[in-house]
């Protein structure tokens, strides 16, 4: 069995993250909700817990940190195409997300771009081509043996 990953987040208003995260893609999985915490489901490996601060303070001691002034985290999230990516994006923004908090980044064979979800966590959408990155990594290589020659 693959290996599942659940991201725990703290959020001021359950129902509110619980519908921009519906809006952006996500499944609400019933079982694992109630009024203190939503389960969202994005594949078979990646889920998001939704906590409200009070349940999210059972599970630690330390204080819980402001998404829209501090950053503990950033969370990545792959997408197949540069289109996607922009997709993603454009539902966080309609869902009332904050699209593009750092700058966009376009290498070629890799783009990226970021949102922030009602409670300020960024997500990192991010499309790369495995094969021109590759390449490019074995370019850099080649010249810097060049250059020391």
């Amino acid at each position: 069995m693959d290996p599942k990953i659940f991201v725990n987040l703290p959020v001021a208003d359950l129902g509110r993250a619980t519908a921009f995260y519906q809006a952006v893609g996500f499944t609400k999985n019933d079982q694992f909700s109630d009024a203190t915490a939503s389960g969202m489901v994005l594949s078979d490996t990646i889920h998001v817990m939704l906590l409200t601060h009070e349940k999210f303070a059972q599970f630690t001691s330390k204080k819980i940190a402001d998404a829209k002034d501090t950053c503990q985290v950033l969370i990545a999230l792959s997408a197949a195409s540069r289109d996607e990516v922009d997709g993603l994006v454009a539902k966080a923004e309609a869902a009332g997300g904050r699209p593009d908090p750092g700058p966009k980044q376009d290498h070629g064979f890799m783009y990226g771009r970021s949102f922030e979800d009602p409670d300020g966590h960024t997500w990192e959408v991010f499309w790369m081509d495995v094969a021109a990155h590759a390449e490019a990594v074995q370019t850099e290589a080649t010249d810097t043996e060049a250059a020391q020659a």
